[in-house]
This record gives structure tokens, C-alpha cells and sequence, in this order.
């Protein structure tokens, strides 16, 4: 059954700038977003017309991990910068494997809220709830996930195109830290990651560049800054791959991902 919303001093939708959730959805085709995310969006896609699909395939990378992750016995999640609901979502997945899956989502964007309250409903045996907060904000986010999460049993934590609008000195390390450590041994690390190692290194500066300048912080992080992340936890096989590589048999192929590559590092780790 659906659990609590968290929604106490829920600040007003900032329209002014792009938000990455809000441009998110709108690589995805969604209508859930402002002139000011189509706008870098258009500029974004304008310069590199295969970023939706791109989207997508991380968006699929997801699907995948999860399908895998449940049928390994995973039953708690924890998804961290889960954006807009997009159908299907991380909860319809796992619920619909196991139903007794229980699901937290957070993000800070207002307008998560908003669709979190519409679109949020999960099975009868399992739980689902909402917090909103920033992703550095560990504390609440845990103290929050507590609440509808047995934290000393084994919970995957979800980190899907997220870490890259974090920069080092934001403290993008200590936030996967401190999350990794609350969590019970045989507990899961799920991240994918915007990489330059597979374009051309002036595209990637433009793109950080464009991002930059629509007041995003973006942070493309080469395979041994991704790889960081993992410190002391297990990587599950195929280990740090681009995000068409990781077990593509549990899934399907996204339309028109033939000869694009996603441009994402992803990988899946265990606590021991």
C-alpha cells in the first residue's frame, strides 16, 4: 500500500532556471517541465540531437538493475534523484516482480512532489513514499526512508543519473558514503554517470559548458573518479561498464539506440 508523503514546507516551484528532473523529463518526452528546461534543452539537443535516446538508455539501465536486484532477493529500495514519475517506474518494476517491494523516492524539485502524490501507487503488500529533500541532505533523507524502510535489513540504494550535477567540493563522495554506510551489509549500490571518455573532448566541454551556464552544475567524471564510488563495496559482473553493456538480455533494446552510445558509466555493487 502507498506510504506517507513527506511534504512539510514544500518551497514554491522555481521557474527561473532549469532543473535537472524537469529537463530530464523533457528528454523523455514528457510535458511535466518549463519554457526555461525546453530552453537548454533545445540548446542541449540542438548541439547533440542523440542526448533523448541517450536518456533513455540510462533510464533503461535502471529498469534492468532493478529487474535483476529483485529477482536476486532485494525487497527494500531507496532511489535517490528519482525525477518526475515516468511509467515505468522504479516502484512498478519491483512491485511487479515481488510485490511486496517497498520503494522510497527523493528529490528536491516541488513539482516531484506534486506528481509523486498523483502518480505514486503501489501494491497492497508493499509500501511506497515520497521525501522531499536535497540529496545532500542524508540525514533527513534517512531519517525519512526509516519510516517506510528496515535499514537493518538490505536495501538497494538508487543513484541513476544523479551524481553528476554534484560536484567533488559539493561533496558528491561523502553523500554515496554516508548513504553506503547506513545501510545493512548485502545492501546494494546502484549509480549510472555521464562520462567524457567516449566523445570527443571538446563536445563534452560544451555540453558541461551549456549545462554550466543555465545555472546546472554538471560534473562528467572519467572512469577512475566513477570507479570512487565504489570504494570497499563488491561490483557485481560485468563491473564498470557504458549502460547498453550491463546484462542487455534483461531488457529490451531502446528504439533507435543502434550505433549511439549512452555516454554513461554504470555499475552495480554489494555491501559486504
Amino acid at each position: 500500500m502507498p506510504g506517507p508523503t513527506h511534504d512539510d514546507a514544500a518551497p514554491v516551484i522555481d521557474t527561473s532556471r532549469p532543473h535537472p528532473a524537469r529537463m530530464y523529463d523533457w528528454f523523455l518526452g514528457g510535458k511535466d517541465n518549463y519554457p526555461v528546461d525546453e530552453e537548454l534543452g533545445r540548446q542541449l539537443t540542438a548541439f547533440g540531437p542523440q542526448i533523448p535516446v541517450m536518456a533513455r538508455m540510462n533510464r533503461a539501465f535502471m529498469h534492468r538493475a532493478v529487474r535483476r536486484l529483485t529477482g536476486e532477493g532485494v525487497r527494500q529500495f531507496l532511489d535517490v534523484g528519482t525525477g518526475i514519475p515516468t511509467e515505468p517506474n522504479l516502484h512498478q518494476v519491483a512491485q511487479g516482480i515481488a510485490p511486496e517491494t517497498r520503494v522510497v523516492y527523493c528529490d528536491n524539485d516541488p513539482i516531484v512532489l506534486a506528481h509523486a502524490k498523483a502518480l505514486l501507487r503501489g501494491t497492497r503488500e508493499g509500501a511506497l513514499a515520497y521525501v522531499q529533500a536535497d540529496a545532500r541532505d542524508t540525514e533527513v533523507i534517512l531519517e525519512k526512508a526509516a519510516e517506510v524502510l528496515d535499514l537493518g535489513r538490505p536495501v538497494a540504494v538508487s543513484l541513476i543519473a544523479l551524481l553528476h550535477f554534484l560536484a567533488d567540493e559539493d561533496g558528491a563522495y561523502e553523500l554515496v558514503e554516508r548513504l553506503v554506510d547506513a545501510v545493512a551489509p548485502g545492501s546494494y549500490l546502484v549509480i549510472s554517470h555521464l562520462t567524457p571518455d567516449f566523445h570527443p573532448e571538446e563536445a563534452s566541454r560544451k555540453v558541461m559548458d551549456l549545462y554550466r551556464a543555465g545555472g546546472v552544475t554538471m560534473e562528467m567524471r572519467r572512469r577512475e573518479r566513477f570507479a570512487r564510488f565504489f570504494e570497499g563495496l563488491d561490483v557485481l559482473e560485468p563491473g564498470i561498464v557504458l549502460a547498453e553493456d550491463w546484462h542487455p538480455e534483461l531488457g529490451e533494446p531502446v528504439p533507435g539506440q543502434e550505433g549511439i552510445v549512452s555516454g554513461s558509466y554504470v555499475a552495480v555493487a554489494r555491501k559486504g
